[in-house]
């Protein structure tokens, strides 16, 4: 019997994947309080977090990558778009040598719905690579 060696690209972590929650949210009241020099608006904003949820896991990997699944997951778009996506880069723009991984995100929650899934699966996402990479949530900030 042979065997190889296995290079990076050959060898799938072994670590289990770690899992997070995007909780839809219901806004109970929402105010303009004022509009900022960048011309978004100040808010202020009591909401209540329902029981539905995306589900999202990241398997530790050398790539960035995301696969969606779930009912709604052909809403999700270009992968490029997701805003799972473009949060890991950020983070990795500002974290020199941040570890990434295989995402998956269970797409559950409407799409552009007002619910915040969207932003609920961003934070979702700081949280596993947060998880991962030994960071803590007050250095995503």
């Amino acid at each position: 019997m042979t065997t190889r060696g296995n290079t990076e690209a050959d060898v799938k972590s072994t670590a289990p994947a770690l899992i997070e929650n995007g909780r839809a949210k219901v806004n109970l009241t929402l105010r303009v309080v004022g509009r900022r020099v960048d011309g978004y608006h100040d808010l202020e904003s009591v909401v209540a977090f329902a029981d539905c949820a995306d589900r999202l896991s990241l398997t530790p990997g050398p790539q960035l990558d995301l696969k969606t699944t779930g009912p709604l997951a052909l809403a999700c778009g270009e992968t490029a778009d997701n805003l799972v996506f473009k949060a890991a880069k950020l983070l990795g723009e500002r974290v020199p040598d941040l570890g990434f991984g295989d995402f998956i995100l269970d797409k559950v929650l409407p799409v552009a719905a007002g619910i915040g899934g969207g932003s609920a699966d961003a934070a979702a996402a700081l949280r596993l690579l947060a998880r991962t990479n030994g960071l803590a949530i007050d250095d995503l900030a």
